[in-house]
This record gives structure tokens, sequence and C-alpha cells, in this order.
């Protein structure tokens, strides 16, 4: 007997639940369990958790726990192909983003490549110390011949993390501008937000090939694209009511206030939310190489693989220089954005 048959007995169940039971040979568990009784008299405190398993060893009818699992894989290869078909249109662009950003970035010499990469960081901060520290760091890279492999990083994250922001911002202002529309948003936030990161490639996996781009620039932009969306809403409704209604009586639309008034005192909430994301973006890009995505990720891979300790530790340093790069850089930029909206304020 099972541990649980008293309850299906109790209520009268037991012809429900064996009438799909097969008969077979008995396990030496079940032998044993019948011949001491199974499961009357057990303690309370010795009773397992009445979980799918445990029930089903009482009543076969009950579904057991790899049923459950199987029935999900079952139900998504059955749409696989339908969501396939509507899927490879819509997320085609993406491949061709990301193999072109990966040609422009390692093809372009590098005697070009990095002077601009340096023109772009003085742009953002103009600062002369950060632009000395990310030229000392591309040229410790290349000189260590991880010059490439850096490059095919910065193209992945360059593309993923602008459509990040492209993505993430309008819905960002959408939310803040609907408390519908910031209740329906708030759960599939949480959700990716929360979810392990290599849980966004199982599906992915069974959708895409693993030689295309978008296989792995969608996982990325799924888990980077949440800080931005969420700090873009949080920005806006944060200006404060008085600024609001002062444009009001000016008389000024909805569109007037949000593109005058609202954006540019949530640009450095904004700012922070971009920052977030590329930095998400730069730990999602290592994982990724677990499905083809090139760059530094691909040696800390082969250094995890092989056993390789230099290998994998080189590459994770030149990882940690990329992402002090990138974090640097950006929160220069935040800093410029609210001294310029210090200014604004204050005039």
């Amino acid at each position: 007997m099972a541990t649980y048959d008293f309850i299906f007995d109790g209520l009268g169940l037991r012809q429900w639940c064996d009438k799909d039971a097969t008969t077979g040979p008995m396990s030496m568990a079940d032998l044993l369990a019948q011949g001491s009784g199974g499961g009357e008299g057990t303690p309370i405190r010795e009773l397992p958790f009445p979980s799918l398993d445990a029930l089903n060893e009482a009543c076969p009818a009950i579904a057991r726990t790899r049923d459950l699992t199987k029935g999900v894989e079952t139900g998504f290869l059955g749409v696989k192909d339908s969501l396939k078909v509507l899927l490879d249109p819509i997320t085609q662009p993406l491949s061709w983003f990301l193999e072109g950003a990966l040609y422009a970035f390692q093809n372009t010499p590098w005697f070009i490549m990095i002077p601009i990469l340096l023109a772009v960081v003085y742009f953002a901060s103009k600062s002369m110390k950060l632009v000395g520290f990310v030229a000392f760091s591309i040229l410790f890279l290349a000189f260590i011949d991880h010059y490439n492999f850096a490059m095919q990083t910065l193209a992945i994250i360059f593309v993923c993390a602008f459509l990040c922001v492209l993505l993430g911002v309008p819905i960002g202002i959408a939310m803040s501008r609907s408390d519908t529309m910031q209740r329906l948003t708030i759960p599939v936030l949480d959700m990716l937000q929360t979810l392990p990161p290599f849980v966004y490639l199982i599906p992915l996996i069974f959708l895409f090939s693993v030689t295309e781009p978008k296989l792995y620039g969608i996982a990325i932009i799924l888990y980077a694209i949440v800080p931005v969306i969420r700090l873009t809403d949080l920005g806006i409704r944060l200006v404060d009511k008085e600024v609001i209604e002062a444009a009001e009586a000016f008389g000024m639309t909805d569109r007037q206030k949000l593109y005058g008034v609202q954006i540019p005192l949530a640009l450095p909430n904004i700012m922070a939310g971009v920052n977030q994301t590329i930095m998400m973006s730069l730990a999602m890009v290592v994982i990724a190489s677990l499905v083809s995505a090139p760059g530094l990720g691909v040696l800390v891979l082969r250094g995890i693989r092989n056993l390789e300790l230099g290998v994998g530790l080189i590459a994770g340093l030149g990882i940690v220089l990329l992402a002090v790069i990138l974090d640097r850089v950006t929160k220069a930029a935040l800093a410029r954005v609210n001294a310029a909206s210090a200014v604004q304020r204050n005039s």
C-alpha cells in the first residue's frame, strides 16, 4: 500500500484511481510496503509531502511530475512550427544587424577603429583621462591578441543595447502615461528580470538554428531591456507635478509636454537605465557564447571546457576591462546629462 491510499479509499475514489492502472511485477519496495501495511499507522511527522509522485503511487490516475514536464514539452513542440513561421520574418532583421555590425567592427582596420572609439569616448565624457584609460585598455587587448574578440563583443553589445533603448524607451513612456499599461507590464518585467539567464536560451534553441545570430540576439535583448523600461517609466513619473501644471498653463499639448518637459527632466533616469542595460548586455554576451555568440565569451567557454586556466582568466580580464570602459563612459555621459539638467532647472 502507498502512503496516501487512505485518502482515496476514504473518498470512495479507488475504482476511479485503478481504472487505468496496469498490473505488472511488483518492485521490492512495493512488496516491503505491502508486507508492512504500507502507510497505515505512519506517524504524521514521517508523511511525505503530497506531491504528484507521492499521490500517483496511491492513485495511478493522477499524473506524475514527469508527465507534467513532458506535457509542457509536447505542447511547445506542437506550436513550435507555427511560432517559427511567425517569428522568423520579424526577427530576421536582427540577424542582419548583428552580422553587419560584426563585419564592420572586425574588418575596419585597427588604426581607424581605435581612433573612432576614442572619439566616441571623448564626445560622451569630455575627459582626456578617460580617453587615455580606454586607449590603454584597447591597446593592451590588441597586444595580447584579444582585439578581434573584444571587437566582436562590442559589436554585439552595440546592436543589442541600441535595440533595447529603441524598444524600451517607448514602452517605458507608455507605462508612465497609463496605469493599466504599467500594471500589465510589471509582471512581465519581473519575470524577465528574475528568470535565470540560461533559461532564456532553452526555447530559443528549439525555435532558431544555432548558426543564426538572432538566437543569441533575442536572448540578450530580453535579458537586458528591463532596466531601461523601468527607469524610463520611473523618471517620467517623478517629474514634478508643478512643472507639468506650468507647462499646461502655457498651453502645451501632451506631445509637447512629453518631448519638451518630461523626457528632458527624466533623462538622468533614462541614462541610468541605459547604463544598466549595457552592463547586462555584456553579462549575457558571455553566457550566449554557449549558443555560438562570438567574442570574449568564447575564450571563457574554451577555458572551462578544456581546463585551460590561463585562457579563461585572461579572457575574463578582457571582459572586466570592457565592463569598466562601458561603465565609466556611460556614467561620464550620465554626469554630463545631470549637469545639463541642473542648469536647465536653475534657468
